[in-house]
Parts: C-alpha cells; sequence; structure tokens
C-alpha cells in the first residue's frame, strides 16, 4: 500500500510518499480502507520529536489520528462491524497511524460515518470532536446558561468546541484575529476578542469554564478570568517548547512540575478545577458526535483537501497556524 512515513526526527521533508506492508488486523481489531485522513498539530509535534518523550514508536513511523473509510476486514471477535461499513475514527497512537490506504484500528475506536457527511467532512471531525467532548463534557461538565470561553476559536478543537458550547447552552466567548471574527460567530459564538487588539483578560467578565489551547502566558491569565470555584480545562502542556529548551527527559519533568504547581495553587486558594485533557478514543463519543453532525449542531470546517502526495506542504501550511479549520488529506476517491 501507498503510505507517508517518517524515517526519523525532523522537518516537513521526512515525510516520505513509499510502499509499506498492509496491515493485518488482529482479536478486536478492524482493517480500514482510509479514504481520508486529516492533519493535527499533534501530527507535525510528532513528526518534529516533540512528544518523543512520551510517544516512542519505532521507525518508519506512519503518522495520522484521524480517518473515515470503509471496513476492509475484521479480526476475531469483531461482533458491530463486517466489511463495507463505512466509519471514522481517531485511533490511539500505539500503531502505525492513518496516512495510507490501509490502517488497523480497535473496533472500540469506531464509529459508523455520520449519513449526512462526506468521506472529507467526516475525516475532519473525529480528533477535534472527541478533544472538545472531553474538555467541555467529561472535564468541565459545561451546563446550559455558564460562561465559557474557547481560546483559539479558528483553530480545529475551536471551532468545534464553539459549536459544542453553543448546543450545550452556554454563553459563548472566543479569541481569534480580526479577520476570522466574523466567521467564528457564525458557528455559535456570542462574543469575539481579537487578541491582536485586546486582552481578553480585560474585556470579560469572569468565566464559568475555559478551554486553553495556545499555552505560554495565556495558561496563567486564563486563571485570573475564572470565577471562584470554576474549571479551567487545557489541551496544551507546553511541552513542545519545553522539550525543544531542556531535552525531551528534562523537558517533560519541567512541564509535569509546571502543570502541578498551577493544580496545587489554584484549587488550594481559589477552588478552581484544572484539568490536563488527552483526547480519548472512543466509538461511543464518535458516535454521539456523528448524530450531532447529522442532526446539523455540528458543521464540519475544513481550511482545504489536498492529496497524499501533498502531505509535506500540508504540515507546513498547519504549522504557519493560519489554517481555517481542518486539512483533509484524500487517500482514495469516495465509494461509487
Amino acid at each position: 500500500m501507498r503510505a507517508a512515513r517518517i524515517h526519523r526526527y525532523g522537518t516537513a521533508d521526512e515525510l516520505v510518499i513509499e510502499e509499506a506492508p498492509v496491515p493485518t488486523p488482529g482479536r478486536g481489531q478492524v482493517l480500514v480502507r482510509v479514504i481520508c485522513a486529516a492533519v493535527n498539530p499533534i501530527d507535525w509535534k510528532m513528526r518534529s520529536g516533540a512528544q518523543a518523550a512520551v510517544i516512542r514508536r519505532p521507525f518508519p513511523l506512519i503518522l495520522g489520528l484521524d480517518c473515515s473509510g470503509v471496513v476492509e476486514a475484521v479480526g476475531p471477535g469483531v461482533t458491530a462491524l463486517a466489511p463495507g461499513d463505512e466509519v471514522f475514527s481517531s485511533p490511539d497512537h500505539k500503531r502505525d497511524g492513518t496516512y495510507a490506504e490501509f490502517t488497523v484500528i480497535p473496533e472500540g475506536q469506531l464509529a459508523r460515518k455520520p449519513a449526512s457527511l462526506t468521506h472529507a467532512q467526516a475525516a475532519s471531525l473525529p480528533l477535534v470532536g472527541l478533544t472538545a467532548w472531553d474538555c467541555l463534557v467529561r472535564a468541565a461538565d459545561l451546563k446550559s446558561g455558564e460562561k465559557v470561553l474557547i481560546h483559539a476559536g479558528s483553530g480545529g478543537v475551536g471551532t468545534f468546541a464553539i459549536q459544542l458550547a453553543r448546543h450545550l447552552g452556554a454563553e459563548v466567548a472566543t479569541t481569534c484575529s480580526g479577520r476570522n471574527a466574523a466567521w467564528v460567530r457564525s458557528l455559535g459564538a456570542d462574543r469575539v476578542v481579537d487578541y491582536q487588539q485586546e486582552r481578553f483578560e480585560d474585556v470579560l467578565p469572569p468565566q464559568d469554564v475555559i478551554l486553553e489551547c495556545l499555552g505560554g502566558d495565556s495558561l496563567p491569565r486564563s486563571l485570573t478570568l475564572l470565577r471562584r470555584g470554576g474549571r479551567l480545562t487545557s489541551i496544551n502542556s507546553g511541552m513542545p517548547a519545553h522539550v525543544k529548551r531542556w531535552g525531551p527527559v528534562l523537558g517533560l519533568v519541567v512541564t509535569i512540575a509546571l502543570n502541578l504547581r498551577v493544580l496545587v495553587v489554584q484549587r488550594l486558594f481559589r477552588g478552581v478545577r484544572f484539568a490536563m485533557v488527552l483526547r480519548q478514543p472512543d466509538g461511543r463519543v464518535l458516535a454521539r458526535i456523528g448524530e450531532l453532525a447529522d442532526a446539523g449542531a455540528i458543521a464540519p470546517q475544513i481550511d482545504r483537501e489536498v492529496a497524499l502526495d501533498d502531505i509535506a506542504d500540508a504540515h507546513r501550511h498547519g504549522e504557519t497556524g493560519r489554517a481555517q479549520g481542518k486539512i483533509v488529506v484524500r487517500i482514495a476517491p469516495d465509494p461509487a
């Protein structure tokens, strides 16, 4: 099969399109013929080696943590899916990823593709959808009528989280550049802060929940905006920057120490709940997300679609931080 692989850590130039063995599904696993994959920040962080302290896989490595496709074969013990079923997933990183014509995924990490979506649209949802769900529903338990601030509203997680928060009945504020303000309002944001012109902590009222995506000084600034007893969830530990400065092992130690300091101090003195959220591959949650998409509550946001041969350029574009929504990678034509 054709796949995009890396043979060492480095820049986007390390992504090579080459032949790779078709994987074989084991017990409880499903072989998926990938129609579309998608690019996420975790992909270029893994490619560069910034996640090497916590995610270590042998080379050559196929990246990719989003896909939509068709079940090709099933392993022993698979009961809910059969060849020909259309599915989507954000699988774990314990095996080769989705930048390939075929990939193997545990049955419990798959859900049936939403009937109303194309494979390109479906491939754009799993990782950002699971991440936003884990932040707002599982960790923060966001309620109708509460105030929530979602940072980086024009990014992949942000665009999904705004729509999910609106569906949950929250009052939604977000940060983005001025050029994206009208777009994120159309997704459901009630208040948009242009981070190039305003400091969010100066112009917004106290928030019940904050989803922090940026890292750096955004975390301590966000904490000052939380009401007493509020909840902050973060998907950016700051580890890539710490690894770049201190190396893989010491960078991991620094990341843990800094986040523990925030957790202990804020909970002790202000009753703030702080959660560092890691996406949990979960087919049951994906099924719920698919229902929201079919009901029109969530609309996929796609920046562009590229061919597998252009995966390096897709990484380069993603790393600029200017993508409006998700970058989708076309692996094969949609089924007839």
